[in-house]
């Protein structure tokens, strides 16, 4: 596909998400006074409406691999990141909702953060570290117990596509002091709505879930390793060819089955 007609699917796809965002983020304060899981499903529309659009108007497709390891319990998802295409799709694409730990300055977006603001998010500020992680844990603590799952993204921002930031052991650290499991998570949306990119490409985005991994027993450092190792390894099975060429991967036998915490 030449670069003019990609350009002007990725303008048009911009406009729609614009408009959508300035019409729905209004609507949302409408349903502030309904139980929360309906208010909850009711801002996803938003998020389904932009998956939508980037698949209709920018050609990105996308399939799920393992569901069926998803629990039906108190868990934490720990996922790749790549893109902002997951931290949309992730929103409504999971059977509970989700609780997102992300920086407070996000809450301050015209629209967009008026939105998420209304929502049981966990918003930090990361320039305060020990009170931050603090934050997180009695927060994480109080949604686990009301059914939500905690989501979190380890490299902390996003990775260009072939490449992985360091993995940082906040999400396990959490998951060790809640006795919660851990759910791995790689998925190569930066291969469609690449990192600091305004140009969308069409292609299939495949999102892998894998095994939850207890934490009994186990220290962040050792569960973070173990996560890491599953996520990059499945990175490379997912990956288009050549990505991970002048990369190794890393050693992760059996890393995400209950047998080896």
């Amino acid at each position: 596909m030449s670069k003019p007609v990609l350009f002007l699917r990725s303008l048009v796809f911009a406009l729609l998400m614009l408009v959508a965002t300035v019409i729905w983020a209004p609507l949302c304060f409408l349903f502030a006074p309904l139980p929360y899981n309906q208010r909850y499903h009711m801002t996803a529309y938003w998020n389904k409406f932009v998956i939508w659009a980037a698949k209709t108007v920018c050609g990105i497709r996308y399939q799920v691999k393992g569901r069926e390891n998803l629990p039906d319990a108190p868990a934490i998802l720990l996922s790749k990141h790549q893109s902002a295409w997951e931290t949309i799709f992730f929103f409504y694409a999971f059977p509970r909702p989700l609780v997102y730990v992300f920086k407070k300055e996000l809450t301050y977006i015209p629209f967009f953060g008026w939105g998420i603001a209304l929502l049981r998010m966990i918003p930090i500020d990361r320039s305060k570290t020990k009170d931050a992680f603090a934050q997180v844990v009695e927060q994480g603590r109080k949604r686990l117990a009301s059914g939500q799952w905690v989501i979190m993204f380890p490299e902390g921002t996003r990775s260009y596509v072939g490449s992985k930031g360091k993995y940082k052991s906040g999400g396990t650290r959490l998951a060790v002091e809640t006795g919660t499991p851990v759910i791995p998570i790689a998925m190569n949306a930066g291969e469609c709505w690449p990192k600091n990119s305004f140009i969308k490409k069409p292609g299939l985005i495949t999102v892998s879930i894998g095994k939850p991994i207890p934490s009994t027993g186990r220290t962040p450092a050792d569960l973070i390793q173990e996560v890491e190792n599953w996520i990059e390894s499945e990175m490379r099975v997912i990956s288009s060819p050549g990505v991970y060429t002048n990369e190794p991967a890393p050693n992760a036998i059996e890393a995400v089955t209950p047998d080896s915490a």
